[in-house]
């Protein structure tokens, strides 16, 4: 009993009531959702969702509210205490090749039947610029574009895409700019479906970490989506990487999550089930690993895009579950929505932010790469 009323208090805080009657109220399945969320925090919260211990109409709305009313703060003392053995887990883990590859072969290994049916027809999977359109074709479309303007691509020019899933902005960099691209991605799936979507264009896919590519020289760098699994002790290495293979009058342009509150953690459920070693990024930490090494030319934030992408995806994954349902069962179902949504809900909220930062580079002596 003392777990409910504790649990109750906590959620009536972010003005969601437990079986009430708003789309945003908590349906309580099983007693045991109380004890679960109460031993383990938020990450509890979300694996209670998939074991159907609880519901919600609007699971998005629900998670908006919660960090809008920052309950997690303000009330924790008494509730929502993450797991310390999550986190020691995940401050241990090195994000190394080895480990890197494994989790990022977690995630977009899924299956790329599931990405299909999911992501726009270019199969984007990053935030869309909604910027007066009203769909996700159209955005991610205008995502690309919006990207190859910043960066000045032009015809024939050396493109290198870092973390380039399935080749979405090569191919689109290649057939309408010209540009003659390479790709890396540590996805097995990602790599074989991107090169039959290539087919005949001047684009190479390589299934190498950024650490491991030969110091050759692009004209232009673009990483969309990607440094958010690199871990904050791998950032300087990154940026002096990059220095190292862009010609001196390139342009380099970063699109990431970004977290802006310096003191939060990775949400601990999203590591676990999601992206194993994901780490959002925060302004210091970008900031200090690329100062000496490039120039910050612009940084722009769009984070509220990524909760209509978010919203535009899980309305595709809804829409085309009865094909999925084929390969997925309902617990994956569950997991799937539960991620979609409560990040949905993180940047509405504005917890979370998303950055592109177009940097030149500085004029520096060689750096021989850690």
């Amino acid at each position: 009993m003392h777990s409910q009323i504790t649990v109750e208090k906590f959620f009536n805080n972010a003005g969601i009531n437990i079986n009430g009657v708003k789309e945003w109220d908590i349906k309580v399945n099983h007693q045991d959702f109380y004890t679960k969320v109460l031993k383990d925090g938020s990450l509890g919260f979300g694996e209670s969702y998939i074991d159907e211990l609880w519901d919600c109409e609007s699971l998005d709305k629900c998670i908006f509210n919660i960090l809008r009313a920052n309950v997690h703060n303000k009330y924790a003392t008494d509730i929502i205490k993450d797991s310390l053995k999550e986190k020691v887990k995940n401050l241990i883990t090195p994000h190394n090749i080895k480990n890197c590859k494994k989790s990022i072969s977690h995630h977009y290994d899924t299956g790329n039947k599931l990405f299909k049916f999911m992501l726009d027809k270019r199969m984007v999977y990053s935030c869309g610029y909604w910027k007066d359109v009203d769909n996700l074709d159209d955005a991610q479309e205008q995502k690309l574009e919006l990207i190859c303007k910043k960066i000045g691509l032009k015809k024939d020019m050396t493109l290198l895409d870092v973390g380039c899933g399935w080749g979405s902005l090569m191919k689109y960099a290649s057939e309408k700019y010209g540009a003659i691209c390479t790709g890396l991605t540590l996805s097995k799936e990602q790599k074989h479906l991107g090169e039959k979507l290539s087919t005949g264009l001047p684009i190479r896919f390589l299934l190498q970490d950024y650490r491991e590519l030969s110091d050759l020289k692009f004209d232009r760098i673009v990483s969309i989506g990607m440094f958010e699994h690199i871990g904050p002790k791998n950032y300087g290495i990154f940026m002096q990487k990059m220095h190292n293979l862009l010609v001196d009058d390139g342009v380099m342009l970063l699109h990431t999550i970004g977290g802006v509150d310096s003191k939060k953690h990775t949400e601990p459920w999203i590591r676990k089930y999601i992206f194993p070693q994901g780490v959002i990024p925060k302004i210091r930490h970008i900031g200090k690993a690329m100062e000496d090494y490039f120039y910050m030319e612009d940084w722009h934030d769009f984070g509220p895009d990524y909760d209509k992408t978010l919203m535009a995806w899980h309305k595709n994954f809804t829409d085309n579950w009865q094909e999925l349902s084929i390969d997925y069962d309902e617990k994956f179902k569950r997991m799937w929505e539960y991620y979609l949504l409560s990040c949905a809900g993180s940047f509405r909220a504005r917890d979370l932010a998303l950055w592109q930062i177009v940097m030149t580079k500085k004029k520096l002596e060689k750096i021989e790469c850690a």
